[in-house]
């Protein structure tokens, strides 16, 4: 995904001896995407990272999200008030929105995962709208905070550690098909370039630490809509080196590097990450259009192939009336969307915008959850009509 790295210890070539204390062999550990034509990391542990036993526990089904045909609406999800509302297991996170490529969820944690978890499903990219902690993972650690995009690839185990006193709330994405940077940012030999929104030293990488014992033998596996539980043997973090291109890590938003034009620019111009179906912007404080007489207001439009979902995390959201920090709005394609009356007057002559969110372009269909319907301001559609006045999200 991105360049190579190397951490710890590893013999000279893939595929080779490598000895731990008193000459015992290490386990080479190949974790590839695309069968072994795409990225790939290889780790090398003290035990065998392949012996974790079924646990007595039956899989788990997870709620589908609801399939029955609804009327065509921009619609609005207010924040949570606490994790209470939200599914309780695992991790107190709840599905909002999906389709065959993503599916967008919720997390407001309250406490550190007792236990290791791996997404068969998908790659997860989280974005921490609040709190801070560590990512732990077989690779090493990860150190995120409030602003931090943070990826887990797919299957990779791990858990997040909590800091203290810290109030969590997270945007997460399963993405069905790998996670990448989009390709225009980079040069003839995979190099970031310089004209890219961001470096490769925006990106943080895992720490590796000697191996470690934190005493947790239960192991939770998302595969297929369900949650299975094994039981690992010994502790799942022994490895002592590794190298690659395919790791953890994270990426703070507040690094995005803006375009700016002379006149508005698309979405595409704050394009993040991508995957197949999915497109990722971080929309950041920048200096708006400079014509003279441009409109800095986005403009009303009708994105005929696409559905778009926008979680706004802090600033002025000058195009909205009625959202704020974790709103969420999903605008579907059939119908056209814009800003609220009185906003796209009222930009012009604006100079910059403070707002920060990120936005999803999805090629698919969006379906929503019971628990988005429990959080729609079902005022919101309504307030695009000139005459509907203010509105509030009650």
């Amino acid at each position: 995904m991105l360049e190579r790295q190397s951490r710890g210890r590893i013999p000279d070539a893939p595929h080779t001896r490598l000895e731990g204390a008193g000459g015992r062999l290490l386990y080479e550990h190949c974790i590839t995407r695309q069968g072994f034509d795409g990225p790939y990391t290889i780790a090398y542990h003290e035990r065998r990272p392949h012996e974790a036993s079924p646990a007595a526990e039956p899989p788990v089904s997870l709620p589908p999200a609801a399939s029955s045909p609804e009327r065509l609406l921009r619609r609005h999800y207010v924040s949570p008030q606490s994790a209470l509302e939200l599914e309780p297991f695992p991790r107190h996170r709840g599905r909002l929105l999906e389709n065959a490529d993503v599916a967008l969820s919720l997390a407001m944690p309250t406490r550190s995962d007792p236990f290791y978890f791996a997404n068969a499903d998908g790659d997860e990219l989280y974005f921490i709208h609040a709190g801070s902690g560590t990512l732990r993972t077989l690779l090493g650690d990860v150190a995120y905070q409030t602003g931090d995009y943070v990826y887990v690839p797919r299957s990779l185990l791990h858990r997040f550690v909590l800091d203290a006193g810290s109030s969590q709330h997270w945007l997460v994405l399963e993405l069905r098909h790998p996670l990448g940077l989009p390709s225009g940012y980079r040069n003839g030999v995979g190099q970031l370039r310089l004209d890219a929104p961001y470096s490769h030293r925006d990106f943080r990488a895992p720490a590796l630490s000697a191996p470690r014992d934190e005493g947790l033998r239960d192991f939770w596996l998302k595969t297929q809509g369900t949650l299975q539980k094994y039981q690992l043997p010994a502790s799942p973090l022994d490895v002592v080196g590794w190298d690659g291109s395919l790791y953890p890590f994270a990426f703070s938003i507040d690094a995005f590097k803006p375009k700016v034009g002379k006149v508005h620019l698309p979405p595409p111009a704050h394009a993040t990450f991508e995957a197949k179906g999915v497109l990722i912007c971080s929309f950041v404080p920048r200096p708006l259009d400079f014509h003279e007489q441009a409109v800095p207001c986005p403009y009303p439009h009708s994105s005929v192939d696409v559905d778009e979902v926008l979680f706004y995390s802090r600033g002025n959201f000058t195009s909205r009336r009625g959202v704020g920090p974790g709103s969420i709005s999903h605008h579907p394609r059939g119908i056209p969307h814009g800003p609220h009356p009185g906003a796209y007057e009222a930009s012009v002559g604006s100079k910059q915008t403070d707002e920060l969110a990120v936005m999803l372009d999805c090629a698919l269909p969006l379906t929503r959850s019971a628990l988005a319907e429990s959080l729609e301001d079902t005022a919101y559609h309504g307030s695009f009509v000139a005459s509907a006045g203010n509105h509030s999200t009650g």
